[in-house]
C-alpha cells in the first residue's frame, strides 16, 4: 500500500518534468533566432574590402577651436567618429565613412540641390546633415543636444578638410607610374684609319702629251 501511494505522489511531477524537458527541446535558442537572422547564402560581407582604413580619415576632422572639444570616438575599416563636447557636455558626433560598403548611402546626394563647400548636402532626419566628397565619402554632423541647430551642423561640416578628402582617391583611380626611359644609343668611335675609296671607284684617266725626239748635234 506504501508503494503505490508514493508512486500518486511522484506521478504528478512525473508528468510535469516530462512537459519541461519536452518544451525547452522544442523552443527555438534566441541565439539560434540571431544566427538565423544573420546568416544567408551570398549575403554580402559588412565592410567591403577596399574601404579605406578608418585612420585614414583622421586627418581630416576638425581640431580643438573655440572651447570645443573634439575627441575620438571610434575607428574602425571604412569609418571614424568623433565627438564634439564643450564644457564636458557632448553636442555632436562628426563622422566619416566611405560608401563602398553601403552604396545606398551615397545615392540619396544624387538629387541634392544644397551644397557645402562645393559638395552635395542632404539632411537625414531632424538631427544630422551630411556631404558627400569625391562621390565616396560621406562626412556627417549629428546633434546630440537640442541647442546645436542645422546651422551650427553646417558650420562644422566647413571646418572638416573637405578639399583634402577629395584627394584621397584611394583604389579608385590608381595613379600609372612612368615608364623607364630607355637608354642612349651608343656613338660610334672614330677612327683614324683613312677613309677606303667604294668599291667600283676608278681614278680619271689623264693623257700625257707625247715628247717630240731632239736632235744631237754632231760629234
Amino acid at each position: 500500500m506504501s508503494f503505490t501511494r508514493w508512486l500518486r505522489r511522484l506521478a504528478p511531477l512525473m508528468v510535469c518534468l516530462v512537459l519541461l524537458v519536452s518544451a525547452c527541446s522544442s523552443a527555438p535558442s534566441k541565439y539560434d533566432q540571431v544566427q538565423k537572422d544573420t546568416t544567408g547564402f551570398g549575403s554580402p560581407a559588412a565592410v567591403d574590402k577596399k574601404a579605406e582604413k578608418g585612420g585614414t580619415f583622421n586627418a581630416f576632422f576638425p581640431g580643438d577651436q573655440g572651447g570645443y572639444n573634439v575627441i575620438p570616438y571610434q575607428e574602425k575599416k571604412g569609418f571614424a567618429e568623433y565627438k564634439l563636447e564643450q564644457d564636458g557636455k557632448t553636442l555632436a558626433m562628426l563622422t566619416i565613412s566611405d560608401t563602398t560598403s553601403v552604396p545606398g548611402s551615397a545615392e540619396k546626394y544624387s538629387t541634392a540641390t544644397q551644397s557645402v563647400s562645393g559638395f552635395p548636402t542632404v539632411e537625414q532626419g531632424s538631427t544630422a546633415t551630411g556631404v558627400l566628397v569625391n562621390d565616396r565619402y560621406q562626412v556627417k554632423v549629428l546633434s546630440r543636444d537640442p541647442s546645436f541647430t542645422q546651422e551650427d551642423r553646417v558650420a562644422w561640416l566647413q571646418k572638416f578638410d573637405l578639399r583634402g578628402l577629395a584627394q584621397l582617391k584611394g583604389a579608385i583611380n590608381p595613379v600609372a607610374k612612368p615608364a623607364a626611359a630607355l637608354p642612349p644609343a651608343p656613338t660610334a668611335a672614330p677612327s683614324s684609319a683613312p677613309a677606303r675609296p667604294k668599291d667600283g671607284f676608278k681614278l680619271p684617266r689623264v693623257k700625257l702629251p707625247s715628247l717630240s725626239p731632239s736632235l744631237q748635234p754632231a760629234s
